[in-house]
């Protein structure tokens, strides 16, 4: 454990104006509110707070986020207050304590909720001071360090699994590869031992065999380039980490004898333009491998990655990674935004990520905690691509974005209202994948609502977030509609006046929060009619009859339905398929609402004891889709003259199925969007006439 003294003096190496007092009163209050308590090693607790101080001054951080560090467990782990620190040691260095401060107090019921709460804290903390992140990375790159103390597999296991999932990728995404590269490693060797063993061996039987193929590379490189006249300040070659390698084992199907990559190298330069001769010079000696060169300092990483890559072939065939960066290149390479924030810090600047202010916008809307943990991986694991808008503004993109996601990515109400795009001045769908250097220009209209088929073939989480909204929102409005007729038409059965008084009393009864949620529950199906009779008037529900009467006419004060089913709480039966014109009555089935049949299906002799509802259609439903069977002769031409009707018509086809076949005969089923009842009976009028066709009919199950 770093002594009080050392500590101070790692910090004053690098910041001679450093707050000496700062860290000593940090170091002290630690020590003392710490006490006694022992870690699961053994060793003091307080030695953990020290040790991730150690880490971050190899991160050059300034004073207040070594203090942080010290004390990042004193609001958890001991008495101190909030109101200590910030006596003690100013707002700052508090505000810091506080976003660090672990999360084991959040009450979640399952580990992804509790997984999707810490991320949630933490990025919205970090949004205001990324020191936050960076503290707590160091904290948990310390547990991981000695996460083989703790006695219990499962939550060694849970701890590790945590790290994979949230903390390696956010290190990864501010651009500490440093943390990234050996959370990962530690993460692996807990999660998959087998394969971190045999991966390990395997590098040390390699090493034995090649021991001077990386000395040799390395002279090689350090001729090369000072023949050129090219100066380097390094040249170092490394083995890659078992993470790394288990993981290109996996993306590419090898084992790990067909790795020819497994060795990788690096040359500092003094410039950037050096970096351009040095890749020129290296290429020059030996051939690269097409396909493997990237320019990441004319087009930077989002996290802000600058360097070259590219890969080469030498006399023995192997495979040779070589990345090429300067000076500044590499200390932000190494140490991300932590290097950048230090920099940036001296200059009196503030650091903006755009990545941060799109991951902090999905978490303020995502729904469930499951889809929080997606959206996330999904922001920050996906490699990017990059467009442009008609105006020149460069976009950046994972690999398989649409023009959804790139207008999405421009601003939301772009996205929200988007109708069509043009892709290098060529109309184009919506779901087409773009692709590097692709101009994008987005067409728009004021009137349009995201559609939620886009959330199939979305890939940013920015763009699924804010379809899943959309649709979570109109399921909420649809909801309370329906719920709030449903509870009108149970008054109107009761006959009696009912006051605000009886209503909120009910509320209690049935300990829902207010009618928001009794509609929405009786929209759902989750509560009955009864349970709300019983809570408004007891007794009121003894001797009631459902009704299980078809209505011999439209009812003209049910609920309206409109002709795709998209109403909130209501679905189409597939068994009977109605569409507009059909006389209709819904079904209530617990925790799935309300069906709507057809009054002539002849599933409903089955529903004789369930509540059945008044619907009617929607004045302005959508077109509904009816199923139509048809057996037609087998030759040449017999389908098109069917589809020839149904184009001369204006239906379209949803879906078509080949359902039985002989010789003579094919029958077909078609699913076919229609407008009414009357245009379905002329579609099928239209396909009888056929001289191809023997025989045609709407299908009902």
């Amino acid at each position: 454990m770093l002594r009080q003294y050392e500590l101070v003096e790692r910090v004053r190496q690098y910041d001679p104006d450093a707050d000496e007092d700062l860290l000593n009163r940090a170091y002290v209050f630690s020590m003392k509110a710490h006490g006694s308590q022992l870690r699961a090693s053994g060793d003091p607790y307080f030695s953990h707070p020290i040790e991730v101080a150690g880490i971050l001054t190899d991160l050059r951080l300034d004073d207040e986020t070594i203090a942080t560090a010290i004390l990042h467990d004193t609001l958890e782990d001991t008495v101190a207050t909030p109101a200590d620190l910030q006596r003690l040691f100013g707002d700052n260095v508090a505000r810091l304590v506080e976003g660090v401060t672990k999360l084991s107090r959040i009450e979640a019921q399952s580990e992804s909720e509790r997984a999707a709460e810490n991320l949630r804290r933490f990025v919205l903390a970090m949004s205001d001071d990324i020191r936050v992140l960076i503290v707590k990375l160091a904290d948990r790159l310390h547990n991981m360090r000695t996460l083989h103390h703790l006695k219990d597999p499962e939550k060694r296991r849970r701890i590790a699994k945590e790290t994979w999932d949230i903390y390696a990728p956010l290190a990864e995404r501010i651009g500490l590869y440093a943390f990234t590269d050996e959370l990962n490693d530690l993460a692996f060797r807990e999660l998959e031992p087998e394969a971190f063993e045999s991966i390990t061996a395997r590098l040390a039987a390699l090493r034995g065999r090649n021991q001077d193929t990386i000395g040799r590379i390395e002279q090689n490189i350090r001729e090369t380039l000072a023949k050129a006249g090219i100066p380097a300040d390094e040249v170092r070659g490394r083995e890659k980490r078992p993470w790394s390698i288990f993981r290109k084992m996996n993306e590419r199907g090898v084992g790990f004898e067909q790795l020819s990559d497994v060795v990788a190298f690096r040359v500092i330069t003094r410039s950037p333009d050096d970096c351009y001769r040095v890749l020129g010079a290296l290429h020059q000696r030996w051939p690269m491998v097409p396909g493997r060169f990237k320019d990441y300092i004319s087009n930077p990483k989002r996290n802000g990655y600058r360097s070259l890559h590219t890969t080469l072939l030498d006399r023995d065939r192997l495979r040779i990674e070589v990345q090429i960066r300067d000076a500044d290149m590499h200390a932000e390479a190494e140490f991300g935004m932590a290097a950048h924030w230090a920099y940036k810090q001296k200059q009196g600047a503030d650091v903006h990520y755009p990545w941060l202010s799109d991951l902090i916008e999905i978490l303020e809307h995502a729904g469930s905690p499951e889809e929080i943990l997606e959206h996330a991986r999904m922001a920050m694991f996906t490699d990017r691509l990059f467009c442009f808008t008609p105006k020149g503004e460069l976009i950046q993109l994972p690999q398989g974005a649409t023009p959804v996601d790139f207008a999405y990515a421009v601003h939301t109400t772009l996205g929200d209202t988007c109708v069509g795009a043009r892709v290098n001045g060529k109309t184009v769908p919506l779901r087409m994948q773009l692709k590097n250097g692709d101009q994008v220009e987005v067409l728009r209209s004021s009137g349009q609502t995201p559609d939620p088929a886009w959330e199939q073939f979305v890939v940013t989480a920015k763009a699924r977030a804010a379809v899943r909204r959309f649709v979570r929102a109109r399921e909420r409005a649809g909801l309370q509609r329906m719920g709030k007729a449903l509870f009108d038409r149970l008054l109107r059965s009761l006959k009696v006046e009912i006051g605000e008084e009886a209503i909120e009393t009910m509320l209690k009864r049935l300990r829902l929060a207010d009618r928001p949620a009794l509609y929405a529950a009786l929209a759902r199906g989750t509560l009955s009619d009864e349970a709300v009779m019983e809570a408004l008037i007891p007794g009121s529900s003894k001797g009631r009859r459902r009704r299980r009467r078809a209505p011999r006419a439209p009812a003209r004060d049910g609920l309206m339905v409109d002709g795709r089913g998209d109403t909130a709480g209501v679905a189409l039966a597939r068994c009977c398929m109605p569409v507009p014109g059909d006389r209709i009555v819904g079904v209530r089935v617990p925790e799935a609402g309300i069906v709507v049949h057809a009054i002539d299906c002849p599933k409903l002799s089955a529903a004789e004891d369930a509540d059945w509802v008044d619907c009617s259609w929607d004045p302005g439903a959508s077109a509904g889709v009816a199923r139509v069977a048809a057996t037609v002769l087998n030759e040449p031409g017999s389908l098109a003259q069917v589809t020839a009707v149904l184009a001369r018509l204006s239906a379209n086809i949803v879906n078509l199925q080949l359902e039985a076949r002989d010789r003579a005969h094919h029958r077909y089923v078609l699913e076919i969007e229609v407008e009414d009842v009357r245009h379905l009976a002329d579609i099928v009028s239209g396909i009888r006439a056929l001289t191809a066709v023997i025989f045609a009919e709407r299908m009902r199950d």
